[in-house]
């Protein structure tokens, strides 16, 4: 993101204000501000929008906010997005179909409509799917639509096996498809292990990948059968090891981060068995430490969870692994 100009930072902090206050009038004020003044579109979502979200985000985390009160200011994002929508539905079309849509078990549809509306102000004419979209929806859409481009948006690691399902599909059709999101990490390493034509950091650069996709793509190749098995199963037993989990964990249940950490971690190794990358387990690690010292409990309950999974998936090889190498050089051990 380009530094902000004092307008910009003006305008962020009134917004962020909105967002506390869950204030929709207020917010709906400031970005319609901007765009009667001239601010592009795109300045507007990420330098405002997005990076107000992001701060909400880190509120949660450090245990400033409760889960309902980042719900609450996320409403108040989404109305302020859709007030950009409206704006860039009157700008002319002059480029082709997209996509946009969240991969299934992907409920955070606020960066998804961020970036249907910086295609859509590019000149894109864009169809935005919304939130956990089901691959056999989406298939009918790429088949009714004939879309020129799919954009697909992921922030939770646990959506990473569907974004592949969606690759797949629209690679199959010929259609190449940009990702991006939190899930994907820094770079687009992940992206490219799953098969995808382009990755994208933020809006703008999901605008100027978009420009950049090729009109056909061939069909993703395979991921690794083993990997991809053991993925498959652990999926399938997922509910099952979370409570298993859940149930020897001996963290404090005031501190209630228990079953998000424990699902996080489990979304974790499966996003290091189908990308190969094994980042997501000691970032998780760390991240659930950082969780627990934001609410005054020991982080090192960090140490004890990732000794409880490496005992629940010894029947996992590649997984045992992963997280036996990874996750207690992360927590300090």
């Amino acid at each position: 993101m380009a530094e902000l100009t004092v307008p910009e930072l003006d305008a962020l902090g009134a917004f962020e204000l909105a967002l506390a206050t869950v204030d929709t009038a207020a917010a709906l004020q400031v970005v319609e501000g901007l765009l009667a003044n001239g601010v592009p579109p795109v300045v507007v979502l990420t330098d405002v929008v997005a990076t107000a979200q992001r701060n909400v985000g880190a509120r949660w985390q450090r245990g400033d906010w409760t889960v309902a009160e980042e719900h609450a200011a996320t409403a108040v994002a989404v109305a302020a997005t859709e007030a950009v929508a409206r704006h860039v539905r009157q700008l002319p079309v002059t480029r082709g179909k997209a996509l946009v849509a969240c991969a299934e078990r992907e409920w955070h549809a606020l960066p998804a409509m961020i970036i249907d509306c910086a295609l859509r102000a590019d000149g894109w004419d864009t169809t935005l799917l919304g939130a956990s979209t089901p691959p056999l929806r989406l298939g009918q859409y790429l088949q009714d639509l004939g879309p020129d481009a799919l954009a697909v948006s992921c922030s939770m690691l646990g959506a990473l096996p569907t974004t592949r399902r969606f690759i797949e599909a629209s690679t199959t059709a010929g259609i190449p498809i940009v990702v991006g999101g939190a899930a994907f990490g820094p770079d687009d390493v992940r992206a490219r292990a799953l098969g995808a034509t382009a990755w994208a950091a933020d809006a703008p650069s999901a605008v100027q990948a978009a420009r950049e996709l090729p009109t056909v793509v061939q069909m993703a190749e395979p991921l690794p059968a083993d990997a991809t098995a053991e993925q498959a199963t652990l999926e399938l037993s997922h509910r099952e090891l979370a409570g298993r989990l859940q149930a020897v964990w001996e963290v404090d249940p005031a501190v209630d981060i228990a079953e998000d950490a424990i699902n996080q971690t489990l979304h974790a190794v499966w996003a290091a068995l189908l990308t190969g990358d094994v980042r997501p387990i000691p970032q998780t690690a760390q991240w659930i430490a950082d969780l627990l010292s934001a609410r005054d409990a020991d982080p090192r309950h960090a140490v004890t969870l990732g000794q409880h999974l490496c005992t629940e998936l010894r029947d996992y090889p590649l997984s045992h692994t992963l997280l036996s190498t990874s996750w207690p050089a992360a927590v300090g051990i």
